[in-house]
């Protein structure tokens, strides 16, 4: 069996096949410490060497080395006792982050410095290859983060499925544009979102009609629950089956009351509304992922009052506005911000009531902060 390890000798960053590389890791670092000897061919006692390896030879030339190595197979499906595994992260508190490995045990790790200086941080969801140092105790380091799928700034997260974003009926009132603002950020990073309305049993049904009518014809279901009476948690569950799902939401909407039911055994600390400042005290202060059954996960994370679409020019906004889709290129003048011009098919659309007033204005009001941050 022959397999290819790519190294560049300059900054010694080593690039190893994840299928095979965990057995051979040792060999390459002892063999990185022998490059003083800058021979143009260089052969290593294999007596030195793991057991796995029983020969090798590395060709070394001014930029890169490309040996070729021979195995034995029988170290390449026992790699796991070598002391290097994968797993995923599925807590981060303070500096160390808490990996579920593929042995099914769980490490509390520290990230190897390569990370602060490449300005990479590893983040809840993401699959890692980690080094045990302590079997006994659990103990390893984070040495590499495996490719992402997505990332996400608020919340902190990677590698999710779909984001459920939570609300309350009442005891926070909904805030439609801070959830606007997160589905923007959703939209933008081309993550489906399904919609939570918590404590339902403080809605009038024309209340819930006004949240149906806003958000289901732009494209993004939505839910009705209630924790207190354990209501609508069966299709909550069927919305999760088989997806990493990110959960966030403004503090005090239930966030933690609806993860209890969906995941008894984890038992979420949950808290009361305050009454003077009239919104949800934070009870979680570190993003979890929690395994709810065989590849069903939830990422419970703590709860925001406050939410600021970044990064985004002010021309590229209506994009993320799915309702506005239809009327894309129709308008009068082109390119059209749908906001002051005459002839817009948006403005039109809004008249006859075919888009949310609500949704249009919360358009507006970011646009315009887009356009002032720009100015300054």
């Amino acid at each position: 069996m022959r397999i290819g390890i790519e190294l560049d000798i300059g900054v010694r960053k080593l690039e190893i096949d994840p299928e095979y590389g965990y057995g051979f890791r040792k060999f390459v670092e002892y063999a990185l410490r022998l490059q003083a000897q800058r021979e143009r061919r260089l052969s290593v006692n294999s007596t030195k060497m793991p057991n796995c390896v029983q020969r090798i030879t590395l060709l070394f030339s001014q930029v890169a080395i490309i040996p070729q190595t021979v195995y034995n197979e029988e170290c390449v499906k026992k790699k796991e006792k070598v002391g290097f595994m994968q797993g995923r992260i599925i807590k981060g508190i303070a500096g160390f982050y808490y990996v579920s490995a593929e042995n099914q045990q769980v490490y509390e790790c520290k990230a190897k410095g390569i990370f602060r200086k490449e300005k990479l941080k590893p983040l809840v969801g993401d699959f890692v290859e980690l080094e045990i140092l302590d079997e006994e105790d659990k103990k390893g380091n984070v040495i590499a983060v495996l490719e992402r799928k997505n990332t996400l700034i608020r919340p902190a997260v990677a590698n999710i499925a779909q984001a459920l974003v939570i609300f309350a009926a009442k005891e926070p009132n909904p805030n439609f544009a801070l959830l606007d603002r997160f589905l923007i950020t959703m939209e933008r990073q081309k993550i489906p979102v399904v919609i939570c309305i918590n404590k339902e049993e403080l809605f009038q049904e024309e209340e819930r009609e006004k949240i149906q009518d806003m958000y289901e014809p732009c494209g993004y279901q939505v839910l009705f629950t209630s924790a207190k009476r354990e209501q609508g948690i069966q299709k909550l569950r069927e919305v999760l089956q088989n997806k990493t799902t990110a959960v966030a939401g403004p503090s005090g909407v239930g966030k933690s009351s609806l993860t209890n039911l969906l995941a008894p055994g984890i038992q979420m600390e949950t808290g009361e509304i305050s009454k003077k400042l009239g919104r949800g005290r934070h009870t979680t202060r570190h993003t979890q992922l929690i395994e709810l059954e065989k590849n069903t996960y939830l990422m419970d994370t703590p709860g925001f009052t406050s939410f600021y679409v970044e990064d985004m020019e002010k021309e590229e906004l209506r994009f993320y506005f799915p309702e506005f889709s239809p009327y894309e290129g129709t308008c009068r003048f082109l390119p059209c911000t749908h906001t002051h011009e005459p002839g817009c098919s948006v403005k039109e659309a809004l008249e006859n009531g075919k888009i949310s007033k609500e949704r249009y204005k919360n358009y507006v009001d970011m646009y315009r902060e887009l356009e002032e941050k720009r100015r300054y």
